[in-house]
């Protein structure tokens, strides 16, 4: 059994990132970006060990996920014009064989594209969000959606901005204002030429609409999630899709704090005790399988008639968290000590 083979205070990990041939063979637990993991884990007795993946020795980093308890797996959606078919078809072949993956790839396809908004639009976090499928449904649809105000468009899966645009109607239209979350200034063009760039999204996806937040340029705040439980918040001034130039200069990096920060917690409550567990069972899934880390960000709604802000969801990131706050390495390990102690 596998408890004779190796009791709980040696259970093994695998924390996989991409990286080159070098990379692999100078992996260490004492260097790369996730020294602050490797610690924490071994404070709770799990043992955790270096992968590193490519496509070109796969074949190797498979044979060392079947000879570990987990893994935990930080590569992004695209990264290098590179995806993680190939990746994802390992993890979840080496899942089947009995490995606990975090995030499993059929985790991230519920939780990790921007469909989660539309698919949880009804909870508090929710707006006024839409789901088009083809090309044609976004021409047909969008037209009235902009006469309400500016829109957010969003292509299904992506990360750093790619395929998101902030679009607003003008008064001749067909002419319609986009900025694109990646660029400084918006630019005009016919409806039509805006839904030939959008074209491509729907090779192999969606697209998701929801309404601009005008409080955009307050800023976004993320919360940390190490399965159910908050492991700390982010705070930062964003450029993206924001219009005015002192706003976008007001714009700077991200401040982290921990769990316990007074700012943050009621979102923590929500979080905790409204918002996962709905989320958990809108999408179907265990609280187990909850990624060992994940993140929220959310705009800045409607102020409440009891002059507290609403929160509304704009994005989940479960492939690839990094960085966040100090206290987060140990929830994590604190969260795969708990998963683990389930093999047992």
């Amino acid at each position: 059994m596998d408890t004779q083979r190796q009791p709980f205070s040696r259970r093994t990990v695998a924390i996989l990132s991409r990286g080159d041939a070098v990379a692999r063979r100078d992996a260490a637990p004492t260097n790369g970006r996730f020294v602050d993991v490797f610690e924490a884990l071994a404070a709770v007795g799990v043992e955790a060990r270096p992968a590193i993946y490519d496509e070109s020795f796969a074949d190797a980093v498979r044979e060392q996920l079947l000879a570990v308890d987990g893994v935990l797996v930080w590569v992004n959606p695209i990264q290098d014009g590179r995806n993680r078919a190939g990746l994802d078809a390992l993890l979840r072949d080496v899942a089947v064989r009995g490995v606990w993956v975090s995030a499993h790839p059929d985790v991230i396809l519920k939780m990790g594209t921007k469909e989660v908004l539309y698919r949880t639009r009804s909870m508090g976090w929710g707006s006024d969000t839409a789901l088009y499928q083809t090309a044609e449904a976004m021409r047909n649809e969008l037209p009235a959606r902009l006469a309400a105000g500016p829109r957010v468009i969003k292509r299904n899966r992506g990360n750093g901005g790619q395929g998101v645009w902030k679009v607003e109607r003008l008064p001749t239209f067909p002419m319609i204002r986009v900025l694109d979350a990646t660029k400084d200034a918006p630019e005009e063009l016919t409806l039509d030429d805006f839904l030939r760039r959008c074209a491509e999204y729907f090779e192999n996806g969606s697209v998701i609409d929801q309404p601009f937040q005008p409080r955009l340029s307050e800023g976004v705040v993320r919360c940390y999630m190490a399965g159910d439980r908050c492991a700390g918040f982010g705070h930062h001034k964003v450029k993206a899709l924001v219009d005015s130039p002192a706003a976008r200069a007001g714009a700077g990096p991200r401040l982290y704090a921990s769990n316990a920060d007074p700012r943050f917690q009621r979102l923590r409550r929500l979080m905790e005790d409204e918002w996962t567990p709905q989320l958990s069972s809108l999408l179907d899934i265990a609280r187990g399988d909850l990624p060992a880390i994940w993140d929220a960000d959310f705009m800045l709604g409607p102020v409440q008639t009891d002059g507290s802000d609403s929160y509304v969801l704009g994005e989940i990131n479960v492939s690839s968290v990094h960085p966040y706050p100090n206290e987060a390495p140990a929830e994590i390990a604190r969260r795969v000590a708990d998963r683990l102690q389930l093999k047992l």
